[in-house]
């Protein structure tokens, strides 16, 4: 069980210079730096200590791009990231996550992803369109259900739809807090370091016995 944001698909903060080249800005225009120099983005450290929530923190970083594009009226998170995942999807889902994937399903077992804001920060038909969905069999968007992870409410909701236990689930986010929530929901975790993907996914398959070699899969 994967979360999306992150773990499919790259952190905006991969792909920060991309998006401001879209938006015709100088490059370091954005010092959008989250976990990769956290201790030059006060905004992440005051998420990490809950003084904020990710939302919120996305809504200030979507404020604050609209301003450089020259928005007259501040953009939201829907707004941003079709700008910021705006391009090919090669360029932005991790070819680490596609070959993760396919070992997994190869293997025989079930692949669903638990994400807190699909719907409200691209939209239904943005998802719909990857082709990385087309291996994913299940899909619990807690911006449609109102659970958000850690609500024990959001795991329990996507376990009942898989038919699963939860010791018999592992689970895979980059963000503690999530992960700390599936921990006390019963299950088996893995936290995802955007930092590391690969090594990360690695460990995801090591659980499961499978092959850390790349696979080589490709869209």
């Amino acid at each position: 069980m994967l979360d999306f944001g992150g773990v499919v698909i790259k952190t905006p903060f991969e792909v920060v210079a991309s998006l401001e080249r879209r938006l015709g800005a100088p490059a370091g225009s954005l010092a959008w730096y989250g976990p990769f120099a956290p201790e030059r983005d006060e905004l992440w450290c005051r998420m990490q200590r809950h003084e904020i929530t990710e939302r919120e923190y996305w809504a200030l970083r979507a404020e604050e791009a609209g301003r450089l594009a020259g928005a007259l009226v501040p953009w939201t998170p829907f707004e941003l990231m079709p700008v910021v995942f705006g391009g090919s999807e090669n360029e932005f889902v991790r070819p680490e996550a596609v070959e993760a994937i396919a070992a997994v399903r190869a293997a025989g077992l079930k692949v669903a992803v638990l994400t807190n804001d699909l719907a409200a920060f691209h939209g239904t038909q943005w998802y719909e369109a990857l082709t990385i969905s087309k291996s994913i069999e299940r899909l619990v968007d807690a911006s449609l259900t109102g659970n958000l992870k850690p609500d024990p409410k959001a795991y329990a909701q996507i376990l009942e739809e898989l038919g699963l236990r939860p010791e018999e689930t592992l689970f895979v986010d980059d963000q503690p807090r999530n992960v700390a929530g599936a921990e006390r929901a019963g299950m088996q975790t893995v936290a995802f370091d955007v930092t590391r993907p690969a090594e990360s996914f690695d460990a995801v398959l090591e659980r499961f016995g499978l092959s850390t070699e790349r696979v080589g899969s490709s869209f």
